[in-house]
């Protein structure tokens, strides 16, 4: 299997767009608003929250810029219409970060304002190391005018991940944790499979020692059983942290970890843009050769 995984991996650009569409379909609700709304309902009724994220990264223009914003604030109003238990993903670079970063700051404060009118939390999405010291600080620039109803991404791949968390707890910071999905330098990143999963039970920790909010966002056994221990060591309480997972990824497991008392998340991607997440996600998948393998020689 490792071997055919390669394989496809190698020749992922070359299969056909459908075909990867065909696989990827249970990792995205769909290409409109409405098929997002539908899946947080769903999940709403099974006990779980939902984050509904508008696909897409790196826009190139202004133009490109006030859709995705509209697109966003279009979410909100979804949300509050349709009472639904969910939060919003913004990405910096959707909202102009790489051509203006005074633009990107007010769009996101615009969307931010808008989402406390009604209690919607707004996720600040982490990208890549290009980005990093520019989110952190738009972030904290939104803390500082008062806006509280969001929080910050750090990815427990990147090195330099421990100093920030540990001066982003002195700043009551709300946190999402991942093991990261960019392919960053080792210069600057950890590499192996066990250092990330020991890093990020290491800055789990740093997190929960200083109380603060948390959403512990994995589908690794192996961390998942790492955080139990921990938030049973440090008695810590419901109502600081939340498990987090990907649509379509280990549903069995995220029941298991609802049946368990926990409170769980659940990221909800939409949009036309759905192929370059799409890959992405099925490059870290195990079982993506298995899958893609069947969507082409199997007809359903």
């Amino acid at each position: 299997m490792p071997l055919l995984n390669s394989l496809v991996v190698a020749v992922l650009p070359l299969i056909p767009k459908s075909i990867v569409g065909k696989v990827a379909k249970r990792y995205i609700a769909g290409t409109q608003l409405s098929d997002a709304v539908h899946s947080v309902q769903t999940l709403n009724q099974n006990s779980i929250t939902a984050t509904m994220d508008l696909l897409g990264e790196d826009v190139t223009n202004i133009e490109e810029v006030e859709v995705v914003k509209k697109g966003i604030l279009s979410i909100l109003k979804a949300i509050q219409e349709n009472k639904l238990g969910s939060g919003v993903s913004v990405k910096p670079t959707q909202l102009g970060l790489k051509l203006d970063k005074e633009l990107a700051y007010q769009n996101i404060k615009t969307i931010i304002k808008e989402a406390a009118q009604s209690g919607i939390f707004v996720r600040i999405d982490m990208e890549d190391s290009s980005t990093t010291d520019a989110t952190l600080s738009l972030y904290r620039r939104l803390k500082v005018e008062g806006l509280r109803n969001t929080g910050a991404v750090i990815q427990a791949c990147l090195k330099r991940s421990e100093s920030d968390i540990r001066a982003l707890v002195k700043e009551n910071a709300d946190f999402r944790l991942c093991k990261g999905i960019y392919d960053e330098s080792p210069s600057i990143a950890f590499k192996g499979r066990q250092e990330i999963r020991d890093n990020y039970l290491k800055l789990l920790r740093i997190i929960l020692e200083n109380g603060s909010q948390v959403g512990i966002a994995t589908h690794d056994d192996f961390l998942i059983d790492g955080a139990q221990k921990l938030l049973q060591e440090m008695h810590t309480t419901h109502g600081k942290y939340e498990f987090q997972m990907l649509l379509g990824v280990r549903e069995k497991k995220r029941a298991e970890i609802v049946r368990a008392g926990h409170r769980l998340r659940v990221y909800i991607p939409f949009g036309g843009q759905w192929y370059a997440y799409s890959t992405r996600r099925l490059k870290e998948n195990p079982l993506m050769a298995w899958y893609i393998t069947k969507a082409i020689f199997i007809r359903s």
